[in-house]
């Protein structure tokens, strides 16, 4: 079977591309498995971990604090607002992604984007013992 091509890109770099035997990523609505022909579909991304299995079976992971990711014909791209090597999730990186979720609560109005803030704050939170 032939592979998934799959780049994920963020504002600073491109961190991945090439062909992989899968990926899986936070989706919002949960995590999201995406392998060689699947669907099209278009989802957002919460704060999380997204995992790269090459085609081998080495498995490769990476933070992102939200963003996109499109399955097409083409394969899978995902447009991160940030991504970390795992590897690279220290605790000071993920202390000033906390501090930065925490001013973006504080500046969001109140109502919908306040609650959105209060979401990505909490994710994060929750993902900082496990990184």
């Amino acid at each position: 079977m032939a592979g998934l091509h799959f780049e994920l890109v963020s504002p600073a770099r491109l961190l991945f591309s090439g062909s992989v035997a899968s990926v899986t990523l936070p989706g919002t609505e949960g995590e999201m498995g995406i392998y060689p022909g699947h669907s099209p579909i278009l989802t957002t991304l919460r704060p999380g971990v997204v995992t790269v299995t090459r085609d081998g079976g080495a498995a490769e992971r990476i933070f992102v604090k939200g963003g996109m990711a499109e399955v097409n014909p083409q394969g899978l791209t995902l447009l991160a607002e940030v991504a970390i090597p795992v590897a690279e999730v220290t605790a000071d990186v993920m202390a000033h992604q906390i501090a930065s979720a925490e001013e973006d609560l504080a500046a969001a109005k109140p109502g919908e984007a306040q609650r959105k803030a209060m979401e990505v704050l909490n994710q994060l939170k929750a993902l900082q013992p496990a990184l």
